[in-house]
């Protein structure tokens, strides 16, 4: 992919700003698109960070062949490929204006390659962008020069023009109003002021007046809405796909050629041509007798002679072999399951035989031990209160005089 140079950044001060919303993040983004040289770019900012993207004509057919693999058809002439890249490239630049973005649904997808990857569908076809962030210093002089900026001059013309005669109360009013509005939903807020094509083109025009552009763009106060429709190029294909179609067939032509060469490979064959039955059959025989011995030996010899041969490294102990595995894999597991039920049911017992211990009842001592200590700490407590009951000698008569009620 290549870099968002200084000459892309000039491209895109004379185009809007485009806004779509995703799980309530705005994001603007502006997009240029070339039919002399087939590359375009994109900027897309959410207010904080900057993305940029540029295609080539290359990576452009290959990401709407990606995107598209119904209507992305191969051209064996360059010509047809070409054209075929400038319908797209038509298209796309008609889908991303005012009216045709409101056609086309914005998802945010999760990519191995892009840092934010944007993919845009409608009924026609779909595209995806996947751009990449911009260093902070880059994104801070991007986002002031082609929004900030043009924005704050904008605000001024708007003040000075009718919000500027109204009175104080007036103008607190409609601030409050729009304030409320903005913070409830920003992204709804973002989206409704910027859509609209009297706020939009006049930015893009002042936006080309601030950065000294010769060819300023219109303004508008009403959008069209384009037909977006992907590009036929299934007939040229099909008209062209017979003449690709010899080329394959004088490739395969030569490779019969260095069989007449040979003279001597039929007459071989020939003579063997009446042997063969027989040399088929033995080999044939051969190896069905190998396969019967590989197969029948697991299945047919005894447990004794497996062991035998095993330790044997000769061709007629391997077949013995693997009845070993089946007697080692077939009579262990009994065994072992068993033996872990046992020992699990040994500690199952000493459970069931804990329980009964503690009926033994061989605590008593330690319980008399502790009604002992209890005992002591209540002398204690009696000595302790004694020492308090004389610093509230006081408070006895009272106590006495309820009592005498």
């Amino acid at each position: 992919m290549e870099q968002f140079s200084e000459e892309n950044a000039k491209l895109l001060l004379s185009k809007e700003w485009l806004v779509k919303n995703n799980d309530s993040t705005p994001y603007l983004f502006k997009c240029h698109f070339s039919t002399v040289d087939l590359s375009c770019f994109i900027l897309v900012t959410d207010t904080k960070t900057v993305w940029t993207e540029v295609l080539n004509s290359k990576q452009l057919a290959r990401r709407w062949r990606s995107c598209n693999p119904n209507n992305s058809p191969e051209f064996p002439r360059e010509e047809d490929e070409e054209e075929w890249r400038i319908n797209i490239i038509e298209l796309l630049s008609r889908a991303h204006t005012l009216g045709g973005i409101e056609q086309l649904s914005f998802d945010v997808v999760e990519s191995i390659y892009a840092d934010l990857a944007i993919e845009l569908e409608c009924e026609a076809f779909k595209w995806r962008w996947e751009t990449c962030l911009q260093g902070g210093r880059q994104s801070a002089e991007l986002i002031s020069r082609h929004l900030v900026l043009p924005l704050i001059s904008l605000n001024h013309l708007a003040f000075t023009s009718a919000v500027g005669e109204s009175s104080e109360t007036d103008l607190e009013k409609a601030v409050d109003k729009v304030g409320r509005t903005a913070r409830r939903s920003v992204d709804t807020h973002v989206k409704n002021t910027m859509a609209k094509p009297r706020l939009a083109t006049a930015l893009r025009r002042i936006t080309a007046m601030f950065n000294f552009e010769s060819n300023l763009p219109p303004i508008q106060l009403s959008t069209e809405t384009p037909e977006l429709q992907a590009p036929i190029g299934q007939t040229k294909a099909r008209e062209l796909s017979p003449k690709p179609s010899p080329v394959p067939f004088k490739r395969r032509n030569p490779p019969p050629d260095p069989i007449p060469t040979t003279p001597p490979a039929p007459a071989k064959i020939v003579q063997s041509a009446s042997p063969s039955p027989k040399i088929p059959v033995k080999v044939e025989e051969d190896s069905v007798t190998e396969y019967e011995s590989d197969a029948a030996p697991p299945f047919v010899p005894t447990k004794g002679k497996t062991r035998a041969v095993s330790p044997d490294s000769s061709s007629p102990a391997k077949p013995p072999s693997p009845p070993p595995r089946a007697e080692s894999s077939s009579p262990p597991p009994p065994p072992k399951p068993s033996k872990p039920l046992s020992r699990a049911k040994l500690p199952s017992s000493d459970s069931d035989s804990s329980p009964h211990r503690p009926v033994k009842k061989v605590k008593p001592p330690l319980s008399s031990d502790e009604d002992s200590e209890a005992e002591r700490k209540k002398r204690l407590a009696k000595a302790t209160s004694g020492a308090g009951g004389a610093a509230r000698g006081t408070r006895q008569p009272i106590k006495r005089g309820g009592k005498r009620f």
